[in-house]
């Protein structure tokens, strides 16, 4: 590889991923490919998107910072021309900014805002672009959205900048990159199998997830806070359709043809909320996304030694909640440590 200077530095490979809603990883495509493949020949980056049915997608682009800087000015300028169609059709008179996300790893983070925002402060006011950086990391990840908008120049010129700062301050461990999660699919126990829906078919789904099933349906090793719910119903049923499987998880898009969803409350003493909730929420996250329910945690309340837990959902969804919320109390009660 040649080592000539580019603009904002040597002239290294670079990987940056983008965080995109589907319509605009729709724009990027185009009609049969067509969009990505131009922008793929005339920048000579890289581009990749990554599969799924998700909501959002990410796109990583990878090549020499000069490529980079070419894909980046491709997608600013083609979803400034998407704005600028859309606003032909409404009625509004300003016209909005182009906005991208950029997933950093959290590591960066630091550099990129400087000390006292001191760097974040000089990119914004020498490109005139909006930059703000996430306090939280993404779901499941150790990484966050940095969120860029602007004109496209601003875009491009402050693009430049930050890969200058990721280049001066590699990542420090490992990193944990974020993955978009899959428009919700429902989870199916039967039989003491755990299925996902994937179109018309059940498909039997991970072990960890059978796993805790098969031990949801064992006595629980922790005694059950409050009382509980039945064992998921369902269990012994044969799937027939998905569209059946789904009825069973509430998944349905017929809104009547949904079990009910029910609560259900908890109280936790106030020193073991800490390993539910787990460092910036990632075990209560864990676990909801495992479990499908929703689960609510109460503010502390003056006086009392005790938290409030609302857990949300169909009976399945509850009992694998609170399980897995047991588990973790277990876990810490006779300290094993992380389940």
């Amino acid at each position: 590889m040649e080592s000539k200077v580019s603009e904002g530095g040597l002239n290294v490979t670079l990987t940056i991923r983008l965080l995109m809603h589907g319509k605009e990883v729709g724009s990027i495509i185009g009609k049969k490919g067509e969009t990505v493949k131009k922008m793929r020949e005339e920048s000579a980056a890289r581009i990749n998107i990554s599969e799924g049915n998700c909501p959002e997608r990410i796109v990583t682009i990878t090549g020499p910072t000069d490529a980079i800087f070419k894909a980046f000015a491709m997608i600013a300028y083609k979803f400034e021309e998407d704005i600028i169609n859309s606003m032909s059709n409404s009625p509004a008179t300003s016209k909005p900014p182009v906005t991208l996300r950029l997933v950093v790893p959290a590591s960066q983070c630091g550099s990129l805002i400087g000390k006292g925002g001191s760097k974040i402060k000089e990119i914004r006011e020498s490109t005139g672009a909006q930059v703000q950086v996430a306090g939280d990391m993404l779901p499941n990840s150790t990484e966050r959205a940095v969120t860029i908008s602007g004109t496209p120049d601003a875009i491009i010129q402050c693009v430049k900048q930050i890969c200058v700062v990721m280049l001066e301050s590699p990542p420090k461990g490992a990193t944990i990159p974020y993955r978009p999660k899959p428009a919700s699919t429902p989870v199916i126990f039967a039989g003491g199998q755990a299925y996902t829906i994937q179109g018309q078919y059940a498909i039997p789904h991970p072990d960890q997830l059978t796993k805790l099933h098969q031990l949801a349906m064992q006595q629980t090793p922790f005694p059950p806070l409050g009382q509980t719910n039945p064992a998921f119903p369902g269990e012994k049923l044969p799937l027939h359709s998905s569209e059946e499987a789904q009825n069973l998880m509430g998944q349905s898009s017929g809104l009547d043809a949904s079990p009910p969803a029910s609560t259900h409350e908890l109280t936790i003493p106030n020193d073991l909320i800490g390993c539910i909730i787990g460092r910036q929420g990632t075990k209560i996250n864990e676990i909801r996304q495992m479990s499908g329910a929703q689960i609510k945690i109460a503010n502390a309340t003056e006086g009392s030694s005790e938290r409030q837990i609302t857990i949300t959902g169909t009976p399945a969804n509850i009992s694998l909640a609170q399980y897995l919320i047991n588990a973790r109390l277990t876990s810490e009660v006779t300290g094993m440590g992380a389940l």
